[in-house]
């Protein structure tokens, strides 16, 4: 039986729970999705973990042993997804505020829903008005993923030299038509704009969740009860 902690556990773990040139077919056409279909993140896990090398798997590990919970690949890789296929669709601060609450309930399944369910009505609005979803740039994505990965993983605190080459191996893994060289200066932009002080804006204060969301939230804990007494 493999071990789940191991490297190659990893992978398993991302692919079960996305070929490169098939991602970036996918994920950065339109909406992030083929024939009107938004990639949900068990798709963007499989696909990411087909072609994540072993450096690549341990460096999620290795983020994870200094992070703590926080810093759970699963919790990496909903930051990225977020990016890769909301842009466009959520506005900014909706993915911070999405993560920052991740970061505090560890409910991946509910934030994951939620945005499902916010990404298709954004899209929706912009069908009804024939607006077209934005083009978002990857370096761009590869961005908005890393503000994501800080609230969640990070919270407020700084960005050390090993956090660097740990996020370096991380974004290029998932975005890897992204030149390395521009994953490296988004990441030290970040860091030093973080020990200024100049990024404490980024991390949101948390709103309370709408009704909706509350009792979508209750429904599924019930869910979860029943099955454990069955």
């Amino acid at each position: 039986m493999e071990n789940p902690n191991s490297i190659s556990g990893f992978a398993s773990k991302v692919i079960g729970s996305l070929p490169v040139i098939g991602l970036v077919a996918r994920i950065f056409s339109d909406e992030g999705g083929v024939g009107g279909d938004i990639i949900d993140f068990a798709e963007f896990r499989r696909r990411v973990g087909k072609k994540c090398t072993i450096t690549d798997s341990r460096a999620f590990y290795e983020f994870q042993d200094r992070r703590g919970r926080a810093g759970d690949p699963l919790y990496v890789l909903l930051c990225c997804w977020l990016a890769a296929v909301g842009a466009g669709l959520l506005k900014s601060e909706e993915i911070l505020e999405g993560v920052a609450r991740l970061r505090l309930s560890n409910d991946i399944e509910f934030e994951e829903q939620n945005f499902i369910a916010m990404m298709s009505d954004a899209r929706e609005r912009r069908a009804k008005l024939n607006v077209e979803t934005p083009t978002v740039a990857m370096e761009t994505r590869a961005e908005k993923a890393l503000d994501a990965i800080y609230v969640c993983c990070f919270g407020k605190d700084p960005i050390e030299e090993e956090d660097e080459s740990l996020l370096n191996i991380m974004l290029k893994a998932v975005f890897p038509t992204v030149e390395k060289s521009q994953i490296q200066r988004i990441i030290k932009d970040k860091a030093v704009k973080v020990a200024e002080g100049g990024d404490a804006d980024t991390v949101p204060e948390l709103k309370p969740l709408s009704k909706e969301a509350v009792q979508l939230q209750m429904k599924d804990l019930e869910f979860l009860k029943q099955n454990r007494e069955t």
